[in-house]
């Protein structure tokens, strides 16, 4: 039965993200409003606002029918801000960090006739308001193929005698312990691992989605535990930087950085926003329902990567990416694959089974099975990443956050 609503679901959600006609959707009706948590200087807000513009210069929207707002704390005061864009005329209003869903939702509940959606949340499908919503986007797709990158420039490390030990090693500086950033290094880890076998990686947390002293700090204690390569899900040059200085590839999200990295950066992954504030304008301009939980993915333009930095890249990176794109647009190729024997271990174990946390409670509790037909099924029974499985290979080096 599971197998079944998953499938249901899926096809819900592909074809709530088609675009709407034009000729049915009244755009002047609507007026977005954004809320963001911190403003330019985060890679992780700046993609936002991209996004933003993006959709607004495709849909041929003016400038008084958006408002972004900047730099809203994860508090009461996202409440008071959502009301206020009520106030001044916004029918869609969008808030863009995790912590914002509970405040947003108490504007929701306020406000019945206006539509509220929410990045990276959980709570939209099991609330069952009419007017709240969550997006997110398969990213571990991206990261999976960002890895297969540091995986090659690992190997031919290893090939020229340059590995700073006896076996490839990555560093991974992380937010948080939350299943979001344990999804994206995982599958960031397990694209490296598929072309570089015997890497390892160790990941350190700052606490802090953005921290440019901390994520700086966190990339200079992983080279001096001798890690080859460093990536990141945190939302500042502070790692990229430490690894320019350093020498060392670098791996970046969010954000390409050729320009201030032209040495060290390989490629970044990222999720392209604009399909989303595209089909939630269109949708209220037709007055047509917003899926309860939106994915994005590759083929819908939500999942993507920079060009390649070919001067720091190892020889055949675009060829081995482009393959891989193709095998995940064809579905032929899973992340969390669990049917090829050793690619994921837990303890020196397969992973067979694992109930997940999808309908999120106070307690966390695991609620289910996600675990079938060869992978974990990860972003299929809500849009927010779900997997929060330890697997063998990544050491934790500070778990307080």
């Amino acid at each position: 039965m599971k197998k079944l609503v998953a499938l249901l679901l899926t096809l819900v959600l592909c074809l709530s993200c088609l675009p709407v006609m034009a000729e049915t959707a009244d755009l002047s009706k609507v007026k977005l409003g954004v809320i963001l948590l911190h403003d330019e200087n985060s890679t992780y807000d700046l993609n936002f606002i991209n996004g933003v513009n993006e959709a607004v210069a495709n849909l041929g929207l003016s400038e008084e029918q958006v408002i972004m707002v900047r730099n809203i704390a994860e508090s009461q005061d996202c409440t008071e801000t959502a009301l206020d864009l009520v106030d001044e005329g916004c029918n869609i209003i969008f808030a863009n960090s995790f912590g914002h869903e509970t405040y947003l939702l108490a504007a929701a509940k306020e406000c019945p006739d206006v539509q509220f959606c929410h990045a990276t949340g959980t709570m939209a499908h099991t609330e069952g308001l009419a007017n709240f919503h969550n997006a997110f986007a398969a990213i571990y797709e991206g990261r999976y193929l960002a890895g297969i990158a540091a995986g090659m420039k690992l190997n031919e490390l290893k090939a020229a005698g340059k590995l700073k030990g006896a076996a490839p090693l990555m560093g991974y500086v992380g937010a948080y312990t939350y299943a979001e950033v344990i999804s994206g290094y995982t599958s960031f880890y397990l694209g490296a691992k598929s072309v570089c076998p015997d890497v390892t990686m160790k990941v350190q947390f700052t606490g802090s989605w953005y921290d440019e002293k901390e994520e700086k700090a966190a990339a200079e204690a992983l080279l001096a535990a001798g890690c080859d390569l460093i990536s990141q899900h945190a939302d500042s040059m502070g790692a990229p930087t430490a690894c320019e200085y350093a020498g060392v590839p670098n791996v970046s999200y969010n954000g390409s950085t050729p320009a201030s990295c032209p040495n060290t950066f390989i490629v970044s992954s990222r999720i392209n926003w604009a399909p989303y504030f595209e089909y939630i304008v269109n949708q209220v301009a037709a007055e047509k329902e917003i899926a309860v939980d939106w994915t994005g993915t590759i083929a819908t333009g939500s999942v993507v990567l920079t060009d390649v930095n070919t001067a720091v890249a190892a020889e055949g990176t675009v060829e081995a990416i482009a393959n891989a794109k193709a095998a995940f647009e064809k579905g032929e190729l899973k992340v969390f694959d669990i049917a090829t024997e050793g690619f994921i271990t837990v303890g020196g174990a397969p992973l067979t089974t694992y109930l997940a946390d999808v309908d999120t409670d106070a307690a966390f509790t695991p609620d289910t099975e996600a675990v079938a037909d060869g992978y974990f099924h990860e972003s299929e029974y809500r849009s927010a990443p779900y997997f929060d499985v330890r697997i063998d290979g990544i050491e934790l080096i500070n778990q307080m956050y």
